[in-house]
């Protein structure tokens, strides 16, 4: 009797069978995804996602534990932006404010396992003293998980350190223009230089001996440039001439016609030299707030809380012709030049434009500084907004090297 009763009853328990596996798979599809792996998928599969986009949350928690990683002990500090020690006013205020991404999730660093990704690795930064600045702030927040960091001053870098625990360097070339640029005095009929008058030849196909040969060594590159590429830094009657292949450029360029042609060389030697598994960046630029004047004419960065977004376009959008608008001017040159390429943009000046609030402005640690050179309203304090540039930084090397490491 047996398999006439089995026999009509197979079908119906297959059927059964693959209906209760279906119906599985489908509550565990709707089931929450864990937070890590969610972190993982906002960061790189949603098409909304930009770390650069967003909004400043006030958050009384960001300015105690854990943050900050580091103190005015540190030993890679620079003293102007000390701001712990030089006693900037309300910091621990300023300090309470949280970038909070459009569709995304930006976690603080962790020292330890960002160290962990990037061990026998090292990271480059090449630029200005912006470069440095964010610099600073890695370095700092690195050594809370390897207090055994040495200085490190090798291969033309201008500063950095050594992570011995996990062999991992970190290192700035300092090159404000990158192409290689020298001061050449006047000669007078007779031969003889006059050094009070002369001009600043740039050769604009030649980088600058500070990171020419760094190829090879560093797996990560972070470049910039962009705020001496003003008539401040080189005036009319000292005015930046540039050369090609040793000859003087005719007719000559202007200042922003300059550093179009300088990007464009740089960029490609960057292309033609450093090998493609090197992890390229280029930082767009970190606005300035002056406010009621350049830095020589009173500007000043007085403020206790960020900018409206509201206000934005008011201090920064080139056609209002502010003090600070060469900022996003510059990007619109940068991002051209980057096209085709496969440097990627690290794009933090939308969200440093909010934080006029931020800056070392007459708290520099010198009596006179402010008289010498006016209120910095350029670079910033430490602990600060750098910290959460190393935030998005780190998440986007994370995100490059802990994919291909199984992380």
């Amino acid at each position: 009797m047996s398999p006439k009763l089995t026999s009509p009853l197979f079908p119906f328990l297959v059927l059964l069978t693959l209906s209760s596996l279906y119906f599985l798979s489908s509550f565990l599809s709707l089931s929450p995804t864990p937070k890590s792996q969610q972190t993982h998928a906002i960061s790189n599969s949603n098409n909304k996602c930009s770390l650069f986009k967003g909004k400043w949350v006030f958050d009384p928690n960001r300015a105690t534990s854990p943050f900050p990683f580091y103190d005015d002990t540190c030993p890679f500090h620079r003293n102007a932006w000390n701001c712990i020690r030089n006693q900037r006013q309300n910091l621990t205020f300023i300090n309470s404010w949280r970038w909070v991404p459009h569709e995304c999730e930006l976690n603080r660093i962790d020292p330890v396992r960002f160290l962990s990704v990037v061990r026998n690795r090292n990271v480059g930064l090449v630029g200005d003293s912006l470069n440095e600045n964010l610099l600073v702030s890695f370095l700092c927040i690195l050594r809370s998980a390897d207090v055994g960091a040495k200085k490190w001053k090798k291969k033309g870098a201008w500063r950095g350190a050594y992570f011995p625990k996990f062999n991992v360097t970190v290192a700035y070339h300092r090159s404000v223009l990158l192409s290689n640029y020298k001061w050449q005095p006047k000669q007078s009929e007779a031969g003889i230089e006059d050094g009070s008058e002369g001009i600043y030849r740039v050769d604009v196909d030649v980088p600058a001996d500070d990171w020419a040969k760094i190829s090879g060594f560093y797996d990560v590159l972070v470049f910039n440039t962009g705020h001496w590429w003003n008539y401040d830094k080189f005036p009319k009657e000292k005015p930046l001439v540039f050369y090609k292949a040793g000859q003087p450029i005719v007719p000559p360029l202007g200042m922003l016609d300059g550093l179009k042609v300088v990007l464009g060389n740089m960029v490609a030697y960057i292309q033609k030299e450093f090998p493609e598994s090197t992890l390229k960046f280029w930082r767009l630029q970190s606005p300035r707030h002056f406010y009621g004047g350049d830095w020589n004419q009173n500007g000043s960065c007085l403020f206790n809380k960020p900018l409206e977004e509201n206000e934005l376009d008011l201090w920064f959008e080139p056609r209002n012709n502010g003090v600070n608008k060469e900022a996003r001017q510059i990007n619109r040159v940068i991002d051209e030049a980057l096209q085709g390429t496969d440097i990627k943009l690290l794009d933090l000046t939308r969200l440093s434009e909010f934080r006029a609030d931020a800056h070392p402005a007459i708290w520099l640690g010198r009596k006179d500084a402010v008289a010498i050179w006016g209120q910095d309203c350029m670079h910033w304090c430490l602990p600060g907004v750098p910290d959460t540039w190393v935030d998005i930084l780190s998440q986007l090397i994370h995100d490059s090297f802990g994919r291909t490491d199984g992380l």
